[in-house]
């Protein structure tokens, strides 16, 4: 009996993965990347609508402070007579607490 010769492999025998067909091509891979980009899509609508509930919270609030701002130049010009300070008989003289003025206010830290 003879031992048949040992074939030599050359470097055109081993196996590649080139010229295989790219990775959009794999149906699996395809879907999962449609899946992630529909729970990216989902996390940013919740983000958005986060911020405009947060925007209308804003806007109410400039709406409490204009108004409260109106309020207070009304009691002023009430208690003046003729307006603001700077206007003839104006001045603050806007007192909600009732004493007298000291002359500024002071800030603790």
């Amino acid at each position: 009996m003879s031992v048949p010769p040992r074939t030599i492999k050359g470097l055109q025998d081993i196996a590649s993965h080139s010229g295989r067909a790219g990775e959009e091509a794999i149906p699996h891979k395809a879907y999962m990347r449609l899946s992630c980009l529909e729970m990216e899509k989902f996390r940013r609508a919740r983000e958005r609508q986060s911020a405009m509930v947060r925007v209308g919270n804003i806007d109410a609030r400039f709406r409490e402070i204009d108004a409260e701002e109106a309020m207070i130049l009304r009691v002023m010009k009430e208690q003046d007579g003729a307006g603001p300070a700077g206007t003839p008989g104006g001045g603050s003289g806007y007192n909600p607490v009732g004493k007298k003025n000291t002359g500024g206010f002071k800030l603790k830290y």
